[in-house]
């Protein structure tokens, strides 16, 4: 029998797929715990649709990512640490740090979305990756310096 899963079953396959399988397991198992429903034209055309409209939700976030990453490609962020008198850090800048920073210039921009590879803990300039998008990414400067 064939179904359209509604939801991801393991070993059997992921959300919107067609999948041809036993007649009891169908009946028995996937429609009655609402896991599927049979493949009619109705189902299949529903399921077609619902993955167009999922298609055309991604590339609109997309082309959002891409007219912020051209905004953000000027920004840049002057963050002051605290420093000792030979210049020696106490603390250091972090991703949150960085994110209140840009949502203080107008950019609604997540601390998880700041990529550090470790925390910042000297004075001076720097270009940080912010991934807006999973295929959308920008460097912005990020200039600490002594408070």
């Amino acid at each position: 029998m064939k179904v359209v899963l509604l939801k991801d079953v393991k070993g059997t396959g992921k959300k919107g797929e067609i999948k041809e399988v036993a007649d009891g397991y169908a009946k028995n198992f996937l429609i009655k715990n609402g896991f599927a429903k049979k493949a009619n034209a109705e189902a299949i055309s529903e399921n077609n649709l619902q993955k167009e409209s999922v298609a055309f939700h991604k590339e609109m976030e997309k082309q959002q990512a891409v007219a912020l990453s051209e905004k953000l490609k000027n920004a840049k962020i002057v963050l002051s640490i605290k420093c000792g008198e030979n210049g020696k850090t106490f603390g250091s800048v972090t991703s949150k740090e960085i994110a209140e920073q840009l949502k203080s210039q107008g950019y609604d921009i997540d601390k998880k979305k700041v990529e550090l590879t470790q925390p910042i803990k000297t004075i001076g300039v720097y270009k940080i990756q912010v991934k807006l998008h999973s295929e959308v990414s920008v460097k912005i400067n990020l200039e600490v310096i002594a408070e």
